[in-house]
């Protein structure tokens, strides 16, 4: 049975039967999608309907190890958060046959942040602003796919991005990077960076449409 939607790489087989036992990749981008992948199973596990959807919380839970590679190192990497996504795919048949249970404490071990319960917006308002429409912006391309199935919480990001690109965020932006596109999208990845350590990315994006919305 397929768990996810997309996803991940080469995780280490410690036995030769039975199931699997598992330990996590030392390669940043294996390790976040192994990850990922051990979320959404626990995920698919806690929904008794096998064909549901999962619900959109989960969803981001399962993409904010993608999101939290990606902001290794300051800033954000796109490339680094598409990486995370491919593997998952890729690793998900060797562990959902595997011993997975004994991968959620490394896991939480490895990914405090995504465990976390709390949200705290960047103090910065522009940065938490930029973040704010970023994060809507990256789960909505992340799961255009699914866009029926949450379009209640899409429709939401939407409408949040067209107020914040309304509001004084372009202007702030402009003084603090300037005309140069690259400066501003150097702003806008910062923002994204900082952004998904401050939560889960659907309790963040609930908080940024309590707050801008």
């Amino acid at each position: 049975m397929r768990i996810l939607p997309a996803a991940l790489g080469v995780v280490i087989l410690l036995s030769s039967c039975g199931p699997k036992t598992l330990a996590l990749p030392s390669d940043p981008v294996d390790r976040a999608a192994t990850c990922g992948v051990v979320a959404a199973i626990e995920a698919r596990a806690a929904t008794p309907d096998v064909k549901a959807d999962l619900s959109f919380a989960a969803q981001g839970r399962i993409i904010h190890y993608a999101l939290l590679a990606g902001a290794e190192g300051g800033g954000f990497s796109s490339e680094r958060a598409a990486a995370v996504n491919a593997r998952m795919v890729a690793l998900e048949p060797a562990i959902v046959k595997s011993k997975w249970q004994d991968l959620v404490p490394p896991c939480r071990a490895a990914f405090p942040l995504a465990a976390t319960q709390s949200v705290n917006l960047p103090k910065d308002t522009l940065r938490a602003r930029l973040g704010c429409d970023a994060l809507g912006d990256f789960l909505l391309k992340a799961m255009a796919k699914q866009d029926s199935a949450y379009a209640k919480e899409f429709l939401a990001y939407r409408q949040l991005s067209e107020k914040l690109d309304r509001s004084t965020m372009i202007g702030a932006l402009r003084g603090r990077a300037g005309t140069d596109q690259e400066a501003r999208r150097d702003e806008r990845d910062k923002a994204l960076g900082e952004i998904v350590q401050s939560g889960s990315p659907a309790a963040v994006m609930d908080e940024c449409i309590v707050r801008y919305g």
